[in-house]
């Protein structure tokens, strides 16, 4: 009789999922929470283990995380919207009930000024990355009442927040290109990062209720405004313990207060 010659199943996105996310990370998919910040800094991760005696994980790996006691988990992801993606496709393996991302932007707007925060309705996909998952009308949006949760915890702290569309960018060096300025003066975006809108689709793919807090870390439309380490360094001194609060604040009062925020099937 002819040997038959055995072919192996082919790998499901899921699969890849579950063997990826603690060989990222560090940390095994039970110990994630069912809610997660994201973030780009390690210092966060740091200050959120400091704060709650936990564990960091994953010090030699690509990302690092931690998980509190309340179930409520940090991932620093590193810099960049192909990042961005990679977490929110791994994270299917937990299937987290909420992510809220803590990064920073460059304000674009004269009512953005250095350490005030952005909850963004949506955002412009100038990345890229996005458009291997939907085409590019679809638009960019946060799950609505994760921001809700969010916006709630900056007032009760009597904080002032603002709202709009950021322009979310591949380009790490642009600030030379008066091209590039004028065709943000005209998308008339409040703000630009690197993440937001990645975020915001990967999540709406995954079926992830998402949401992200930026802080204004510099106003790079302005050449005394573009970021530098030491510029970059004071904006984490002065804010960045208030951004990371806020964000556990809210992320723990959603899982706390038995609140839905995932209420409709894709």
């Amino acid at each position: 009789m002819p040997v038959m010659s055995h072919v192996p199943p082919p790998v499901s996105k899921l699969d890849i999922a579950r063997n990826w996310l603690p060989r990222y990370t560090g940390m095994p998919i039970d110990d994630f929470g069912d809610y997660v910040l994201l973030t780009n800094f390690s210092n966060y991760v740091d200050r959120f283990a400091a704060q709650f005696g936990c564990d960091v994980e994953g010090e030699n790996r690509p990302m690092q995380a931690a998980t509190n006691s309340a179930g409520l988990s940090i991932v620093n992801f590193g810099i960049g919207s192909p990042n961005a993606a990679i977490i929110m496709d791994l994270l299917i393996a937990r299937q987290p009930k909420g992510v809220l991302f803590l990064g920073k932007c460059g304000g674009l707007k004269t009512t953005t000024e250095i350490g005030h925060f952005i909850l963004p309705i949506a955002a412009i996909r100038g990345e890229g990355t996005s458009d291997d998952y939907f085409p590019p009308e679809v638009p960019a949006l946060p799950s609505f009442k994760l921001h809700k949760f969010v916006s709630d915890k900056i007032c009760e702290r009597g904080f002032d927040y603002r709202t709009g569309v950021v322009f979310t960018t591949n380009r790490r060096v642009w600030e030379h290109d008066e091209a590039f300025k004028t065709r943000l003066q005209r998308v008339t975006a409040i703000a630009i990062d690197m993440e937001t809108a990645t975020i915001f689709m990967v999540g709406h793919s995954n079926e992830i209720s998402r949401g992200a807090l930026l802080l204004v870390s510099d106003v790079p439309i302005t050449p005394e405004g573009v970021k530098t380490e030491e510029s970059d360094a004071a904006v984490t001194r002065n804010w960045a313990d208030l951004h990371l609060q806020i964000g556990i604040d809210a992320m723990t009062h959603i899982g706390s207060h038995g609140e839905q925020i995932k209420h409709f099937q894709y």
